[in-house]
């Protein structure tokens, strides 16, 4: 059986990848068992009206259209083996928002899950 990763997808995960480096520096993947935060800001469609733009905003219209969290996470979570943790299996806990955003962009936060 073969997996295919659409062109789109690898290089989402090459500027996720160039990111974590970068963030990263100097400082070795983590060897223990971690926890995942994802906060995924989607952009808000030019065509909506400042009144919707800003129930976006505040939280009131939710994201509930493509892409789909876990396909945003699964890239993200790849990307970061071997820069962040040496395995994305060593994840024993994720918390995952999709939201919209001022700006698109997605915050990620990765800790040891030490208990």
């Amino acid at each position: 059986m073969r997996t295919y990763t659409p062109k789109k997808t690898m290089d989402y995960e090459d500027v996720v990848r160039e990111s974590a480096r970068l963030a990263m520096g100097e400082t070795k993947p983590l060897e223990t068992a971690v926890a995942i935060y994802l906060y995924i800001r989607m952009p808000i469609p030019a065509s909506y009206s400042k009144a919707r733009t800003k129930d976006c905003l505040i939280g009131v219209e939710k994201h509930t259209k493509k892409p789909d969290w876990d396909n945003v996470a699964k890239a993200i979570t790849d990307a970061l083996n071997g820069i962040v943790y040496l395995d994305d299996c060593q994840i024993v806990s994720a918390h995952i928002k999709k939201l919209y955003g001022a700006e698109p962009c997605v915050d990620v936060l990765v800790k040891e899950e030490l208990e």
